[in-house]
């Protein structure tokens, strides 16, 4: 029975993913939300320093405030997911 429901499955070619060779891709989810509060919390970080202007000061938080903004809409979503 097991051996049937594999031979149905759509094959996937190895040029459009080349990760199917070897039989898995995906993503890695948990991981990329960390990093992207890492980012975020780096970029704050980062305010910290011998600035001449607020130019880059600016730049920093804003890119940090959308990097929170994206990270808490993805909260967000995930917690929804299954209303839908």
């Amino acid at each position: 029975m097991a051996s049937k429901a594999v031979e149905k499955r759509p094959r996937v070619d190895p040029r459009d993913e080349p990760s199917a060779e070897w039989g898995w891709h995906g993503t890695f989810p948990k991981a990329t939300r960390a990093a992207g509060w890492f980012t975020a919390a780096a970029m704050l970080i980062m305010l910290i320093g011998n600035h001449r202007n607020a130019m880059e000061d600016i730049w920093l938080v804003g890119i940090a405030a959308t990097l929170v903004l994206l990270l808490v809409l993805d909260i967000r979503k995930r917690r929804t997911a299954w209303r839908k």
